[in-house]
């Protein structure tokens, strides 16, 4: 296992080198993998697991559109598709990716048939960490092991289809059998991850929720929508707005800094963006600090567990989630943003 220097700091990862597809499939191949749930993570996991050549089953609910779905990606009823219940008794491995709501409501008939010597695998640290509030503790005698993606579902399977990878980490809960570790990268290098680093259950849930509230989406619609407020109280017309606002950053400045880092994007603009940015950057760090401070404090303490457990709770959580995200879409911007797509040549 290599160790990589990150900015100074040294950490273990595991590439396809040291633990390639082989391997995995070695260590895994008297397991039946059963992938509970198949909404945002599930297909592309099961999907990867397939196309790599591992014993995948799926467990969902019947009837639903996730059903359907599965029907449609080549999952057979009653040979590699079955209800929730049939899926954890065949499986050996279960694999708990539903979402964080649908894993309380499933947990007592998970449990049921988690006998002892099999494995329960998650993709997010939630329902452990927050175990006072999910109710979800798992039996003395299987492994628990979490492998989690850092992308959605959909970034994990085009990028597979891709031949490339998606970054992962993985941890350990409870290592029974004495294999969890290994068992965890083989899933992981099965499911597509490009490499793996270590974490806890904590760290990743703590890290995931702060990261979606902050930068990756909360954080970002939130700056992008000031600005283009500012733009369009000033006269600029949508498309000027939503160029300067949107479309240049994700078409062209997203991906130099994904290239080769930052200094690397602020290199290939102007002398004059380059000023201004440099100028404006501490500025913009000491007015959101305070806020990341706040929403770090607010995962760390459980309470936006709580917040997302009581709203996702509700009988009509889907149908107020439609609505607000209706009104984001139907927002000036993102109507903007719907014909400056189709303008892209």
């Amino acid at each position: 296992m290599p160790v990589i220097n990150f900015g100074g700091v040294e950490e273990d990862v595991v590439t396809r080198e040291e633990f390639p597809l082989e391997m995995a499939r070695e260590v895994l191949k008297d397991e039946v993998i059963a992938v509970i749930g198949y909404g945002v993570q599930g297909p592309a996991q099961a999907l990867n697991l397939r196309d790599n050549g591992f014993n995948v089953i799926i467990g969902q609910r019947q009837p639903s559109k996730s059903w359907d779905k599965a029907l449609q990606d080549g999952w057979i009823a009653g040979e590699t598709l079955f209800s929730v219940e049939e899926a954890c008794e065949r499986g050996t491995i279960l694999m708990n990716v539903l979402s964080d709501a649908g894993q309380i409501a499933a947990w007592p008939g998970i449990k049921e048939r988690l006998t002892a010597g099999k494995t329960l695998y998650f993709s997010h640290g939630f329902a452990i960490t927050y175990h006072n509030q999910t109710g979800i503790i798992p039996p003395k005698d299987v492994d628990v092991i979490l492998v989690a993606p850092k992308g959605s579902g959909t970034s994990v399977r085009r990028l597979f289809l891709a031949k490339r990878g998606i970054n992962s980490s993985y941890a350990i809960f409870q290592d029974v059998s004495g294999k969890a570790r290994e068992k965890a990268l083989a899933l992981g290098i099965g499911v597509g991850s490009g490499y793996l680093f270590p974490t806890t259950f904590e760290r990743e849930v703590t890290s995931d929720l702060a990261g979606e509230r902050g930068t990756l989406m909360g954080a970002l619609a939130g700056i992008i929508e000031a600005q283009y407020q500012v733009l369009r109280e000033n006269g600029h017309s949508p498309s000027e707005a939503f160029n300067e606002t949107v479309e240049e950053l994700t078409q062209s400045l997203v991906p130099l800094v994904a290239e080769n880092g930052m200094d690397w994007m602020y290199a290939n603009c102007s002398t004059t963006a380059q000023r201004g940015a440099l100028d404006w950057l501490p500025k913009f760090k000491a007015a959101t600090l305070p806020v990341f401070r706040d929403l770090y404090n607010s995962v760390k303490t459980g309470n936006e567990a709580r917040i997302t457990i009581e709203a996702n709770s509700r009988p009509d959580y889907r149908e107020k989630l439609d609505v607000e995200l209706n009104e984001m879409g139907n927002r000036e911007i993102w109507q903007a943003g719907q014909q400056v797509r189709k303008l892209r040549p």
